[in-house]
């Protein structure tokens, strides 16, 4: 198809991402059970599933020629698992594949009366180690690669594949959920975070999300961003900036974020409030300069969510894209908001993930890139 239907192919499209992968059996009920009870399913799905699985899914799907690192057991749900890979265009040669042991899984009952999902997780045996990735098939791996993706699993090994994109100067973003073992140590590597409402203050026990986000920029000073998403309430980006004006006004960041909230609109899609160049002050933290801002998300009429699953790895994916096609983070959010809201319209994490042909992404986001 002509690229003037579809979204740019980046010049260089090779992501690497480590982390977990797993399957996923869905099963969609009325309303969640209550203990010792039975229910029937009006909707089943057995699918690909893991926070690395799925985002680079999304990646693939918006024109990134992605490479996974993780590591699964040669049975039949990993086999699965490496063909419903490799059909998304996903270079699944970097896999560890163990003879023996069991392929992660989840059971993901979603609740169609409140639109939740409760997930019920399997760990993989038996777990990666740095040994099942010789160092020829790492630099393989990371070699000619844009950007490397990390969802804090598999600590040890992570922080192995970590140091050599840092040594190669490939930048790394981080897909954080919470604190996590192995974190701390391989946040000062990272050049892009994005984390879960709870992670800021968790991390930094600081009294609000936009002092965290300062909290965070300070000690982190590599970072270029970190984004915050809210769910059904959008997200928060702050990024960080040179200072290059003695002039700049210094303002309380909860101040800023609580006047840039009073300007979202009745919009149904996806926008951005951005301010101006600012050198942000947290009381008791200190004052950095950089951008605040709040994406919004898609008003998704109540009768066509189908399932949240993988709403945020759709998010990360999109950003994942993003980066590699240098948007502007005015189009970044919007964009990746948008990707996030289609995938809550199909049952998985994986189904309702947007090509880069779907016509919305073209006629609003290609003139970005």
């Amino acid at each position: 198809m002509s690229s003037d239907y579809a979204l740019p192919i980046p010049q260089n499209r090779v992501i690497v991402g480590f982390g977990g992968v797993g399957v996923d059996l869905l099963a969609t009920v009325p309303t969640f059970p209550k203990p010792d009870s039975k229910n029937r399913t009006t909707d089943l799905k057995v699918q690909g599933g893991g926070n690395t699985g799925n985002a680079l899914t999304c990646a693939a799907r918006l024109g990134l020629k992605p490479r996974i690192i993780s590591k699964i057991a040669n049975d039949p749900q990993g086999r699965a698992l490496v063909e419903e890979l490799e059909a998304e265009g996903i270079d699944t040669s970097f896999m560890v594949i163990s003879k023996e042991g069991t392929t992660p899984f989840s059971y993901i009952i979603i609740d169609n009366q409140t639109k939740t999902r409760t997930c019920i997780f399997t760990e993989g045996y038996p777990k990666m180690i740095p040994e099942d990735l010789p160092r020829p098939r790492l630099l393989s791996a990371l070699d000619g690669a844009k950007l490397a993706y990390f969802d804090v699993r598999m600590p040890e090994t992570a922080l192995v594949i970590a140091h050599e994109a840092f040594n190669r100067k490939i930048p790394i973003l981080v897909d954080v959920e919470r604190p996590r073992e192995g974190l701390d140590e391989l946040l000062p590597l990272t050049d892009y975070v994005i984390c879960s409402e709870k992670f800021p203050q968790a991390w930094t026990r600081a009294s609000t999300i936009p002092r965290a986000l300062v909290s965070i920029m300070l000690r982190l000073p590599r970072l270029k961003f970190v984004i915050v998403t809210l769910g059904k309430n959008g997200c928060i980006m702050l990024e960080q900036l040179a200072d290059e004006s003695p002039l700049l006004e210094e303002i309380d960041i909860d101040s800023d974020l609580e006047s840039l909230s009073k300007s979202k609109d009745d919009s149904t899609m996806p926008t951005i409030i951005v301010s101006s160049i600012t050198r942000f002050t947290a009381e008791g933290i200190g004052s950095m300069c950089g951008r605040l801002s709040i994406g919004t998300a898609e008003k998704i009429p109540e009768s066509e969510i189908i399932d949240t699953t993988g709403a945020g790895d759709a998010f990360v994916g999109a950003i994942l894209y993003a980066i590699c096609a240098n948007f502007d983070p005015r189009a970044m959010l919007p964009f990746a908001s948008y990707v996030a809201a289609a995938n809550c319209k199909a049952l998985g994490a994986r189904s309702g993930l947007p090509y880069r042909t779907d016509p919305y992404l073209v006629s609003v986001f290609a003139p970005h890139w």
